[in-house]
């Protein structure tokens, strides 16, 4: 959540953040409205209360009328000093309800508008004419199931639509891409992290993502608990109601977990294959640090991001995310998306997030430097997405006969093979 004493400061900047999001913008006056309701029965209820503990000490020191009257007057304010309560309780949740639907603020550079008003920030890579090697390339799907690797018949079998198999040297591939990313997050000073795959409502509520991102959300009814879309989630909860020491910091973590989306929002797109499905594996980066760290922070987790992109020798581009693209708790977020041949295309593989101190307030997870106590900001990073990164490193690695190169930085990780060779029917 923002800092309401910024809203009250500069609305307009609220105002325009929302604007920007595409997201309402008659909110920011809501907040505001309850937030002034909020203090001034806050005020109401002191100066009650505090009349209230002046009046039993003359109460005590009356007698005849003059007692009587303290005593009729006592009466009226214990009923008043009940109502004011029970005014500042309800105002206090409607500005902490309000406040938990509104987005954080754009950070000024955001390029505004929609999913399309992206700005490239760079490419890497050249694309493959196959048409000059002589051949038509296949998609990962047809390489998946000539490999052996890929079994989306027996997903949708067993579990439905979007759920997969893999096999072979496909289930070898995510091994290998897992470790190789946790190699180099450790080797870059991260500590890897096993986490959680339920996590409970705050948790959830607290990286913001039972806002506009609720409806791609699995929810346990009987245990009240959420499968996470990304290890992001247990990451940011880790210090959930802690006060951290500046000299910790940064604190950086490296979660592999599995991800649970129903893509609620994405019927009939993406469903062959494996680039857009259910459940998937994934390495997170996760970063805590100082406030005023937090750009240059969000800077290293992309090039820690192109660093992984270009070991697997995958052209990619970066792309600046646009306004109304971000989600809630991002402030500022950054794409890098690979080449897929066969659609002609960039599509996502990674994301990085700047959310400043958006999802430590409301995790309240603090800071405490020179005996001050403060919010601390937190920052996300997708460092391999698995799925999509075999889509990728398949489509972009065949070879005429249906065999996939292993990219070279990938092969400690897959036993020294060079290439993955289609299987005997």
């Amino acid at each position: 959540m923002i800092d309401l004493r910024l809203l009250r400061e500069d609305p307009d900047r609220v105002r325009a953040s929302q604007r920007a999001r595409g997201e309402d913008v008659a909110l920011v006056d809501s907040l505001l409205s309850a937030d002034e309701r909020r203090r001034s029965s806050g005020v109401r209820f002191d100066e009650l209360r505090a009349e209230q503990k002046g009046l039993g000490k003359l109460i005590g020191r009356a007698a005849g009328d003059e007692k009587a009257e303290l005593l009729k007057r006592a009466e009226q304010l214990k009923t008043d000093v009940k109502a004011a309560d029970a005014e500042r309780d309800a105002a206090d949740t409607e500005t902490q309800e309000l406040l938990q639907r509104l987005g954080n603020l754009v950070h000024p550079e955001v390029p505004v508008g929609g999913e399309e008003d992206f700005v490239t920030l760079e490419t890497h890579g050249t694309h493959r004419d196959f048409a000059a090697e002589g051949f038509e390339p296949r998609d990962h799907l047809e390489l998946g199931q000539l490999l052996g690797a890929i079994d989306v018949e027996r997903g949708a079998k067993v579990s439905g639509s979007r759920f997969y198999f893999l096999t072979g040297v496909g289930a070898l591939l995510e091994l290998a891409l897992v470790n190789a990313a946790i190699a180099q997050a450790t080797a870059a000073g991260f500590t890897p992290m096993l986490t959680p795959a339920l996590v409970r409502p705050q948790s959830m509520a607290g990286t913001g993502f039972l806002g506009q991102a609720a409806q791609d959300v699995y929810h346990l009814d009987k245990d009240d608990l959420y499968l996470v879309g990304t290890s992001e989630v247990p990451l940011a909860a880790y210090h959930m109601d802690e006060i951290l020491d500046a000299d910790r910091l940064p604190l950086r973590y490296a979660g592999f977990s599995p991800c649970f989306r129903r893509e609620a929002g994405s019927h009939g797109k993406d469903t062959r294959g494996i680039f857009r499905v259910h459940q998937f594996d994934k390495v997170e980066m996760f970063s805590y640090v100082l406030p005023e760290d937090a750009q240059s922070e969000h800077q290293r987790l992309l090039e820690w991001e192109k660093q992984w992109l270009t070991s697997l020798e995958l052209p990619f581009r970066v792309i600046d995310v646009a306004s109304a693209d971000l989600g809630s708790s991002a402030a500022r977020k950054f794409d890098c998306e690979a080449w897929i041949p066969t659609q002609g295309k960039y599509r996502e593989l990674t994301s990085t997030s700047d959310c400043t101190e958006f999802q430590s307030r409301r995790l309240s997870i603090r800071v405490r430097e020179d005996k001050k106590v403060r919010p601390l900001a937190t920052l996300n990073g997708t460092l391999c997405a698995v799925p999509r990164t075999i889509v990728a490193i398949l489509e972009n690695h065949q070879q005429a006969d249906g065999s996939v190169r292993v990219p070279e930085a990938l092969r400690p990780f897959l036993g020294g093979r060079e290439v993955l060779e289609p299987v005997a029917k």
